[in-house]
Parts: structure tokens; sequence; C-alpha cells
């Protein structure tokens, strides 16, 4: 079966509109950014949201960055952003993920959660964030792995660990849809996938650190939960969905 788009995903996933969620996501990116650069001030940076979908990210991003401009192949949810959201500093365009309407090194920050699993060819859209990224340029990068136990998007457990042709099935019995799109990679394949980056792994910090990262709505620190999740990223890396920083070398050579 190929992949193709999820086109109009607003339609079937509909919490891409729930504010409180986004907005904490949201929150979460400006303070690992901010960590990252050290100075904490975003203010003259240029950030691109690749899946920006219903934009509600987006327009909390453009109280930190210089400029924001967020695209999306979901044309609903692109209209969406646009109907809701206006700043000088922020716009949303209706965009291929694979194909970015950039120029080349032209962009400070890429944000990328949570989307990687959705593209047709996420190889593709790697090398498209590589591309226009300027070089000492970063991207926010996070994603679930395929070793969970619960599939977010189906809410079946095991889902993402079972052969294709199995997991269709198993979608298709408990009533989900007729196939499973989404392609989570294990975590080995994601670190071939972002192999041109530097990697600086925030998984385990924000783990540790809930408070400082804005994820303690997630994991409340000094309970068991924590203690565990913290051994987990400490030790089984392979298991802790990642948070990233994918910095382009400064200095890249022609493949």
């Amino acid at each position: 079966m190929t992949r193709e788009y999820q086109y109009n995903y607003s339609d079937i996933q509909p919490s891409i509109f729930d504010s409180d969620k986004r907005l904490r996501k949201a929150d979460t990116i400006v303070r690992v950014c901010q960590d990252f650069i050290g100075a904490g001030d975003l203010s003259q940076l240029h950030l691109l949201d690749v899946g920006s979908s219903s934009g509600i990210i987006d327009n909390y991003l453009a109280n930190h960055f210089g400029q924001v401009v967020g695209i999306d192949i979901d044309a609903p949810a692109m209209a969406h952003a646009r109907a809701s959201f206006s700043k000088e500093n922020l716009c949303f365009m209706h965009g291929d993920a694979m194909h970015i309407d950039l120029p080349d090194n032209s962009i400070d920050v890429v944000v990328c959660t949570q989307i990687y699993e959705h593209v047709p060819d996420a190889h593709r859209m790697v090398e498209e964030i590589f591309r226009v990224l300027k070089p000492g340029g970063f991207c926010y990068f996070s994603g679930n792995n395929r070793v969970m136990f619960m599939e977010p998007h189906h809410r079946l457990p095991f889902l993402s660990l079972l052969p294709r042709s199995w997991a269709h099935r198993y979608v298709r019995v408990t009533g989900k849809g007729t196939h499973y799109h989404e392609l989570h990679f294990s975590y080995w394949a994601l670190k071939r996938l972002c192999e041109k980056f530097n990697i600086t792994d925030y998984s385990r910090r924000a783990i540790a650190e809930p408070e400082k990262f804005g994820v303690s709505y997630m994991i409340t620190p000094r309970t068991l939960k924590w203690r565990v999740a913290k051994a987990i990223a400490t030790y089984m890396p392979w298991v802790a969905p990642a948070m990233w920083i994918l910095q382009k070398p400064r200095r890249t050579h022609p493949d």
C-alpha cells in the first residue's frame, strides 16, 4: 500500500484545535529553544513550523520569535489558522513538507513536532528541513518512536510494534479505520533519519527537570512515575519519545 498524504487531517483529528494542549506544547518549544541558544532571546530568529496545523502553536511562538511561518498540507486547517490569528510577524502557507517553497539556507529555526510519522516520506522531509536551515540553524524535533505500549492516534495497544499488514488488519477489526497510516521509526532509525545533524537530546533533561521545560503537566516531579520515567530515559533511551535539537553543521560538505 502506497502511503499518501493525510489530506484534511483536521477533519479526523479534532484534537489539533485543543488550545490548552497546544499552548503547553508551544511553551515547551520556546523553553527548549531558549535553553539551547543560551542567551534566551529568540526575537531575531526566523522560524518555520513544518506541519503547523490549526495555527495555535505558531500564534504563541510569534510572541517570542522575530518571524514565524507555518506550513501544512491541510487546507482547512490553514484556512482556520488564517481566519483565527493575525500578527505582523506571522503568516501561514498551504504547503508540502517534502517540498518546502523557501530558499536554501534561509531559516534560523524549524519546528517539526509529531509530524514525521504522518508524511509519505520522512527522509525527504528531513532533507528539506536541512536544506532550508541556515548553517548553524537548528530544528526542534519531537515524536514518538515505535516502541510504545499505546499508539496515540488510534489508542490501540502495541499497534506501532506490529508488522504493517497486521497493523492494517488490527485497525480494521477494531473499527478504527481502513488502514494504519502512521509510520513510527525505532530510536535507531530516527537517529539515522537525522544523521546529517548534530543531535542534542533533550528527552532526558525534560523528564529530569519537568518544571524548567514546561512538561510537569505530564509528569509530576519527585513522584514514582517521574523516577521511573527518568530511569527509562537514562538507561533505555530507545523507549523514550524523542525531544531533540537538530543543529545543521556550520560547515557542510557536498554529498
